[in-house]
């Protein structure tokens, strides 16, 4: 494979990922509002993608306690935490990640 193909792929990926962000400004710009379902499912989509990655990430928790199930559940804890206190993805994100990398050290 050359590098121009390579290029070119990049190329279409970057314009139809670039266009498909951009298409839900266009289609509910100005007096058009979105279906009231789509309103829905953009309220009740959110908690459904965490649950679905807390249980991606806690599905192989060992029996092992001290190894392996501290540092997820403390980092699992401390973004429950700081989400509560603060209501900001990003915080919760980064001090859960922060604590579960800091435990997988010390432990």
């Amino acid at each position: 494979m050359s590098t121009a193909n390579i290029i070119l792929m990049i190329a279409v990926s970057v314009a139809v990922t670039f266009f498909l962000r951009i298409l839900p400004f266009f289609a509910f710009s100005g007096d058009r509002k979105m279906p009231e379902w789509l309103d829905r499912l953009g309220q009740a989509l959110p908690p459904a993608i965490m649950a679905v990655l807390i249980v991606y990430c806690l599905k192989d928790v060992p029996y092992d306690l001290k190894n392996a199930a501290v540092p997820k559940l403390l980092g699992v804890a401390a973004t429950v935490i700081s989400y509560r206190l603060k209501h900001n993805s990003l915080i919760s994100l980064v001090s859960g990640t922060a604590v579960y990398m800091l435990m997988i050290r010390l432990i």
